[in-house]
């Protein structure tokens, strides 16, 4: 399969709807909120985005069909004193699963944070994904100690 990936300009109205897209398909998904996004999120992502300079979207496309998406932000590793990427989402719509999709963008992500001069991709995984394999094939593990991601959601929210 022909894969394209670009970088989402979140100011293309495409684009924007192609990030959209495929994150209603994720959220959606079990792995997701099992649910649509919000009307309110349809409205308002892109400009939060948009407005977020360390925000970096990446966009796969079978044709001209977006298929996958990786939202990243970039942060700063305190021990390291150098960039680092954190992919928040990590989206391969469930038809196209199982082709190296995911792959594709962990590359793309990749090459995104060596070029922007990154120390460190991070990225959180729910412990029934089954994404799980692809990440420790790609390189990712655990930290040692083994680390937790912890939430708390804040009123209004």
């Amino acid at each position: 399969m022909d894969i394209k990936i670009k970088v989402a300009d979140y100011e293309n109205e495409k684009d924007a709807n192609d990030v959209l897209d495929v994150l209603d398909a994720y959220s959606r998904d079990p792995m997701g909120q099992g649910e649509p996004l919000s009307e309110f999120v349809k409205e308002n992502l892109i400009d939060e985005l948009n407005d977020m300079p360390t925000a970096v979207s990446i966009l796969a496309y079978a044709g001209e069909k977006p298929i996958g998406l990786a939202n990243c932000f970039l942060g700063v590793s305190s021990f390291k004193a150098k960039r680092l990427i954190n992919i928040h989402d990590l989206v391969v719509i469930p038809e196209y699963r199982g082709r190296g999709i995911g792959r594709v963008l962990l590359e793309s992500v990749e090459q995104k944070a060596e070029q922007m001069g990154c120390c460190k991709i991070t990225l959180e995984v729910r412990d029934d994904n089954r994404a799980q394999s692809l990440y420790k094939r790609f390189g990712f593990a655990p930290n040692e100690p083994e680390m937790y991601f912890w939430s708390k959601e804040l009123k209004d929210s």
